[in-house]
């Protein structure tokens, strides 16, 4: 129903929004007309025909600036701060896209090898797609980089590739030669992610009670067929294989049909492998900022924001947060954030107040605050503008300590056996089941066991008496199974280790009633 109105009576409306979920409504017991009204107003607000009919263009509050600040590469000093950081060799920044005049889809600041004059830079952006050659983007401290480029405009004429390339080459201190990696032989296209995701959300957001019954039966079966986790274990199997070559000192050139979408998946999970400055909030912060923002990822165009008929919409945000949630669940503690920080990232990521996700590249983001009616940027990184203090909190893990940070690298089992769904994504609005005239299954479930607990410590507590004998470190949660029993010197009150061999444990924490 996109571009066209509603003239009939509209009897109520099911609305599946972009993070599956979903929204009920009948008009039943409205007046006369009000559904009507309500079902075109939609689709007009929903589905905007052009940039400027976004709400960002009409959000006009004062901005809440954000107590972290996170670089927006569009200036020479955050480049320049980073290149720093990583002890850079071999590559130099250049500002000949100043005003976008070589190519509209790469920031105005970019880090290309440093044997490349401008004059032969000029003549080799003509040979790549949007003019995207291989440009930097991280360096291990032994000089070998990782790099990205689209590909060549006419494939019969390598000679400025090769040229490049050899550039690339001399960047590196062993004078080696970079590992060329075509991601779009072993990855899917946009349009296959988008497919993957549409069978996905229909799977985690059923349209009616029959759907959800049938879907049911055969639900890991469809989970397989949507190949989402496929797609996910892809990804972290690339990213792995680009880590360790540059751990091994080999540089590595991402190579993609116009650089814009997978370059930015690879890229942004090799560096949060192998570097753990980008796996703190603000260092995610400035990876996604860095490898997607600037680098022209087209935002508005894969997550929809303005309805068109031409465009090729694809989840790859959606895609790389997986990718990291995966890291996360294996890491557990060598991230800052916590999955509800990558939950409220995608989520955030529909919101058209914030400019962050709202452009194709830079060019367009520049052009929209110089028309008639500016744009006032609004960063999606202040959260503050959305979020109190305490809720805040929850974007924190707890297991990270920022002073134990090591630069080791994360080696992810890529397997999808080794994989999970990411269930606080995806599942957070169905529906829980609920028992006839008996609650809900949970509560009454952990109400049946603490009672079944509580029965068996009354019984246990009239047999048995609690002395220093048969007490362990870990008391109430383990005991002697004897009270003749002696407890190992491993398992004193101020011991910090387990000797999982001298210590007898409950068989089992939790027990099943029998009526249940």
């Amino acid at each position: 129903m996109i571009g066209h109105r509603f003239n009939d009576k509209v009897k109520g409306l099911h609305i599946i929004c972009k993070n599956m979920r979903t929204l009920s409504y009948s008009f039943k017991f409205s007046p006369l007309g009000h559904g009507k009204i309500l079902a075109n107003a939609l689709l007009h607000h929903a589905f905007p025909k052009r940039h400027q009919l976004l709400f960002a263009y009409d959000y006009r509050e004062p901005n809440v600036q954000s107590r972290y600040s996170t670089p927006t590469f569009r200036c020479r000093d955050d480049w320049e701060k980073e290149l720093q950081r990583t002890k850079c060799f071999g590559w130099t920044l250049n500002s000949s896209n100043n005003k976008f005049r070589l190519s509209p889809s790469l920031p105005q600041f970019i880090v290309i090898g440093s044997a490349v004059i401008d004059t032969h830079l000029r003549i080799a952006m003509q040979h790549f797609r949007d003019g995207r050659l291989p440009t930097w983007c991280w360096s291990t401290v032994n000089g070998a980089t990782l790099s990205r480029k689209a590909d060549v405009v006419d494939p019969s004429n390598l000679t400025q590739e090769n040229a490049m390339l050899e550039i690339v080459r001399k960047s590196h201190p062993g004078l080696l030669r970079p590992f060329i990696m075509d991601l779009t032989k072993n990855l899917p296209s946009p349009k296959d992610v988008n497919q993957s995701f549409i069978k996905l959300r229909e799977l985690c957001a059923p349209e009616s009670a029959r759907q959800f019954w049938v879907q049911d039966n055969h639900f890991y079966s469809l989970l397989e067929a949507s190949k989402w986790l496929q797609y996910v274990s892809s990804c972290l199997s690339s990213a792995l294989t680009t880590a360790n070559k540059l751990n091994r000192n080999e540089s590595v050139v991402l190579q993609e049909r116009d650089g814009r979408d997978l370059c930015c998946v690879i890229s942004s999970l090799t560096q949060l492998m192998i570097d753990s400055h980008f796996r703190s909030i603000v260092g995610l912060q400035t990876l996604i900022q860095k490898e997607w923002v600037v680098m022209g990822h087209q935002f508005c165009t894969r997550l929809g924001h303005v309805n068109s008929t031409d465009s090729v919409k694809s989840p790859l945000l959606l895609l790389f947060l997986d990718c990291v949630w995966q890291l996360l669940q294996q890491f557990p503690s060598k991230f800052e954030f916590t999955e509800t920080y990558l939950t409220t990232l995608w989520d955030a990521s529909h919101v058209s107040i914030f400019d962050t996700f709202l452009f194709d590249c830079e060019r367009d983001r520049h052009c929209a605050t110089k028309d008639v009616s500016p744009l006032m940027l609004r960063s999606i990184w202040d959260w503050e503008e959305q979020f109190m203090d305490h809720d805040l909190i929850q974007f924190h893990n707890p297991l990270y300590n920022a002073s134990n940070v090591k630069d080791d690298l994360l080696k992810v089992s890529t397997e999808i056996s080794c994989l999970s769904i990411w269930t606080q994504c995806y599942y957070r609005f169905l529906p829980t089941l609920e028992i006839s005239n008996g609650g809900k299954p949970l509560e009454d479930f952990a109400i049946r066991t603490l009672i079944n607990m509580s029965d068996n410590d009354s019984k246990d507590a009239a047999q048995e008496v609690c002395t220093p004998s048969n007490i362990g470190s870990f008391f109430p949660f383990t005991h002697w199974r004897s009270s003749n029993s002696v407890p190992p010197s491993t398992l004193t009150i101020s011991s910090l280790s387990l000797n999982t061999s001298d210590l007898q444990m409950e068989t089992s924490l939790v027990e099943i009633p029998e009526h249940l």
